[in-house]
């Protein structure tokens, strides 16, 4: 089977990419990551990487003047290796127009709430505060806006009473490390597609954890 090359953006510990990672070993998954690039050198999640064999790139947007320039020499980067979707999987860097529409329906992002609530920063302290009882995390294709684009899938978590901030995020991560490779695998095998600004998804049966748009 031919595998859809992807890329996977972090700037951290990669967690999410490394749910990635494991999920790719499995000779049924669609997809081959073929880089992980970072914005930051010292990024954890580059070693991971490394150790488990896959290209690294560093492309430290403090080396740039302005994001634009920091922005085409990513796209540059990324162009070497020929990936058909590139992830970001703790990626904080705010993308402008330019990279976005340059990668429109290319380009996905894992949010850790069910958005549109809490879009942002903080969205564990937001949900506690807010009293809500359902929480979770939304893997989407990126717009220009903030958190914004068409919803592949969601995965939801119950707030539980003495949850704080950190157990909530615990279980949430969770939930996000089970949700990105299966909307991934969605993505990379065309079986979710974006019609207008919606994703219309070609599958029978989904996990239980799995809220899918519902406008198929």
């Amino acid at each position: 089977m031919a595998k859809t090359k992807i890329a996977v953006l972090i700037s951290g510990r990669g967690s999410n990419m490394q749910a990635l990672l494991e999920a790719a070993k499995d000779e049924a998954f669609p997809a081959e990551i073929v880089v992980v690039a970072s914005n930051r050198p010292d990024a954890p999640g580059l070693a991971v990487a490394e150790a488990a064999g896959i290209a690294t790139e560093v492309i430290d947007h403090r080396d740039y003047d302005g994001r634009e320039a920091f922005e085409e020499a990513l796209d540059s980067t990324l162009k070497m290796y020929g990936p058909r979707i590139v992830c970001l999987a703790g990626f904080m860097r705010i993308l402008t127009p330019w990279f976005t529409e340059r990668w429109r329906d290319l380009l996905i992002n894992i949010h850790p709430s069910l958005l549109p609530a809490f879009k942002g920063l903080h969205t564990h302290e937001r949900a506690l505060e807010a009293g809500v009882r359902i929480h979770g995390c939304t893997v989407h294709y990126v717009r220009p806006e903030m958190d914004d684009g068409p919803i592949i899938g969601q995965a939801a978590v119950p707030v539980l009473p003495g949850d704080t901030p950190d157990t909530l995020a615990a279980r949430v991560l969770e939930a996000e490390h089970k949700l990105y490779p299966q909307c991934v695998a969605l993505a990379c095998s065309g079986k979710a597609r974006v019609a207008g600004e919606r994703v219309r998804l070609q599958v029978r049966e989904f996990g239980a954890e799995l809220l899918m748009n519902p406008h198929d």
